[in-house]
């Protein structure tokens, strides 16, 4: 209602909503300054990341295709917001668009499997069993933490080494106890503190594999 007080704690949660004209100003130049800053450090962390990690890329997307190539699948799983990464992962690599569909599967999309395991086992190996029950050596595993120390994630790298699947991770930070793992294959670690640039950039990173790995299978085929 037109010059009511607003509701309680709205002021406080908002102020910009009850602010003068001028703070109003204020406010969308700090929100415009800190966007352009934003996008200026996520810019700058993937050119990094290309600098530290193309040739590994290029030779991970090689190693993928040729697994790919003699019928070889990819499991893709993670935790959180890295859940979703790795639902688009799988996403990415089997849908028939700008190249050759590819057999892809997300270990976080079975909510009964997902919840039995917790239930009766444990949360850490919710993958892990997964892989053990479907993947084989000619497969590929590959698993996304922002932090490099989700349990589950370990856990399901060492299933797939034991297995003798190919293993990828996309990690944060330093890489944290992903970059302790022996049987990782492949890890690529996005050099921030920030998760939301952690993400962003691990979506490059991946939609990079895709496309390098759609250049190989190419080539592989000629």
């Amino acid at each position: 209602m037109a010059g009511s007080e607003p509701p309680e704690g709205m002021q406080e949660l908002y102020p910009f909503l009850y602010s003068g004209e001028s703070e109003i100003e204020t406010v969308l130049a700090e929100v415009g300054r800190s966007t352009a800053e934003k996008a200026a450090e996520i810019v700058s962390l993937r050119r990094e990341v290309a600098e530290r990690s193309g040739v590994l890329l290029a030779e991970c997307a090689e190693a993928m295709a040729k697994r790919f190539a003699l019928g070889g699948r990819l499991f893709s799983f993670g935790n959180g917001g890295s859940s979703t990464d790795a639902q688009e992962v799988a996403e990415v690599f089997s849908y028939p668009g700008r190249g050759r569909a590819l057999p892809a599967l997300c270990l976080t999309g079975d909510v009964a499997l997902l919840t039995a395991l917790s239930n009766d086992v444990s949360f850490e190996v919710v993958f892990a069993r997964q892989l053990a029950a479907l993947g084989g050596s000619g497969d590929i595993a590959l698993g996304l933490s922002t932090s490099g120390g989700s349990a589950n994630v370990l856990r399901a790298i060492d299933e797939a080494a034991r297995r003798g699947m190919l293993t990828i991770a996309l990690a944060g930070y330093q890489g944290g106890k992903l970059a302790e793992l022996e049987a990782l294959d492949y890890l690529f670690v996005i050099p921030s503190a920030s998760v939301h640039r952690i993400q962003e950039a691990q979506t490059t990173v991946y939609h990079v594999l895709w496309e390098l790995t759609q250049h190989a299978l190419g080539t592989l085929s000629a």
